[in-house]
């Protein structure tokens, strides 16, 4: 990942620096939580371009790099266009008010940030006044938005009021990266100095925040969202608070009916039953087949016209005896692509034993699964180029900040364990659970499936419970049992499939002779026939 360049040891900038922290710093500030932070490794390498700024940089952490300085200039336009709306057209005021808060906005990032307070003053006001006004393309108020009329036409293509530029796009894919974001204070505080009392600058940004959800939010139908400054740390934080339930750690989630959530303990136990005799039949016919095949085997290499098949006859019966798999499988399975999802039967598997899937309106706390009616609940969730990376940064923010279970994370997984091939992103496409807005079913798919790493194992039970009785249900289906069933111990037996094959040879010898004795077939070829009186 590129970083700004560390500068060289200064030890008398470090005792400076050190006696700040010790007598004012700690004191100002210690009450404020941690809410910028790095992207967790694990996530980091999987896709960097989903974590890593590729137009513009807001905040500190990659505004050096060099890659990124041609938005500079726009930014700084944005400033000065902000200047017009300060009382007395004097941009200064706005960066005076800001290093007045060095302390509050030091404390919001994870890592120090070696600058001194009039450049990170000067950073973050330019950075506002841009944020600021790209925001204003999503506020729901006419007004606030006919003042993007103002705006040159050389940076219509990034803050475009249509929002369809793909550079608009890659824009909207860089404020919503974790390592990417500014404290929400700072823009009100940039609102209030133009407004003449808190509260019309409070209503401006709500405006703003309201349209940028409805835009943005993955999970359709949820509602208006909760604006409360004193809430949300920042615009990431805005999105994850208002699409993930607080009480999804709990064990509650109970969001369908009542009924459907009542264990049926006699169809259970009766569930049990089946499997406990299928398994003990299977095993109970897997030593029948066993013995069968080695009396066969051993007959037939009995036989004078057969004993030149007794080598290869006993070499088959010692690898019949021989457990399978191996080291290898083992090496295979843990480098499969599909290893770290969970066990779940994919969208064609669970449709093929009766299940339907429903799209609900709202958060993840309305996922459910009804075993009566066979009825997967699934909130509708739009697919578009920037839901990937929205979806990623909102899981970093989750592991970094969230002390309890992992909720986006676990759901990102069961989409990820139920989605393996186009066929499940086309089956939830038509059902109305996913509005695909990208080129393809099969791009939607891709998505999903790259999204397999978590940064630790966490268990949510309102989720886990479904994925429970999805496997209960899928596992109890008969028709899955008799596939399986036919797999393993019919077509995947190497023993049962050798004693047929040894059935079919003595069949055909047999018949053999039988025609030979009986005169069906001359016994020599190549003998001409007397004749009569010869």
């Amino acid at each position: 990942m590129a970083t700004c360049p560390v500068p060289p040891f200064d030890e008398t900038r470090w005792i400076i620096r050190i006696r700040r922290i010790f007598d004012e710093e700690i004191e100002l500030s210690e009450d404020q939580p941690i809410c910028v932070f790095d992207v967790p490794k694990p996530l980091l390498v999987t896709k960097p371009a989903a974590y890593i700024p590729q137009l513009v940089a807001l905040g500190p952490y990659h505004h050096c790099r060099e890659e990124l300085g041609d938005m500079e200039r726009y930014k700084l336009s944005a400033a000065k266009r902000a200047q017009s709306h300060l009382p007395g057209t004097d941009f200064q005021q706005l960066v005076d008010a800001f290093t007045k808060l060095e302390h509050l906005i030091r404390a919001h990032y994870h890592r120090h940030l070696n600058l001194s307070n009039e450049t990170l003053g000067w950073m973050m006001a330019i950075d506002v006044s841009f944020l600021l006004e790209f925001l204003q393309t999503f506020s729901t108020n006419n007004n606030q938005r006919a003042t993007l009329q103002r705006i040159p036409s050389r940076m219509s293509h990034l803050v475009d009021s249509s929002r369809r530029t793909s550079s608009h796009s890659m824009l909207l894919r860089d404020i919503v990266m974790l390592e990417n974001q500014i404290p929400l204070i700072l823009l009100l505080k940039a609102l209030e100095t133009r407004c003449s009392s808190a509260q019309p600058a409070q209503s401006v940004l709500s405006s703003m925040l309201i349209g940028f959800f409805q835009e943005v939010s993955t999970f359709r139908g949820i509602g208006c969202p909760r604006t409360d400054i004193n809430r949300h740390a920042h615009l990431l934080d805005f999105l994850y608070s208002n699409m993930v339930p607080r009480y999804a750690d709990a064990a509650t989630g109970e969001a369908g009916d009542e009924s459907c959530h009542r264990h049926d303990y006699r169809k259970r136990t009766l569930n049990s039953v089946m499997e406990l005799l299928v398994k003990r039949g299977s095993q109970i016919m897997s030593v029948i087949i066993d013995f069968m095949v080695r009396f066969l085997l051993k007959f037939i290499a009995s036989l004078p016209c057969l004993s030149i098949l007794g080598e290869p006859i006993e070499q088959l019966t010692q690898q019949a005896s021989e457990p399978r798999g191996g080291a290898s499988d083992v090496q295979n399975k843990n480098t499969s692509p599909l290893f770290e999802e969970i066990a779940v039967p994919s969208v064609t598997e669970l449709a093929y034993t009766g299940v339907r899937f429903c799209p609900t309106v709202g958060d993840l706390s309305t996922v459910d699964f009804c075993p009566a009616t066979a009825t997967l609940h699934l909130p509708v969730i739009g697919v578009d180029v920037n839901s990937e990376v929205l979806l990623r940064n909102l899981v970093a923010y989750e592991a970094s900040v969230a002390a309890g279970p992992l909720a986006l994370a676990r759901y990102v997984e069961l989409m990820n364990g139920i989605i393996d091939t186009e066929e499940d992103a086309r089956l939830l496409r038509e059902c109305g659970v996913i509005l695909n807005h990208l080129k393809s079913d099969r791009e939607v798919a891709e998505l999903w499936n790259g999204m397999t790493r978590s940064v630790r194992l966490t268990r949510v039970p309102a989720l886990d419970r479904v994925i429970d009785e999805l496997n209960r249900h899928h596992g109890g289906c008969w028709k899955v049992r008799v596939r399986a069933f036919v797999r393993a111990r019919v077509l995947g037996s190497r023993e049962l499939l050798a004693c047929v094959a040894l059935v079919v040879l003595v069949l055909f010898v047999g018949l053999q002779a039988f025609c030979v004795v009986r005169g069906c077939v001359p016994v020599s070829y190549g003998m001409p026939s007397r004749k009569i009186g010869a």
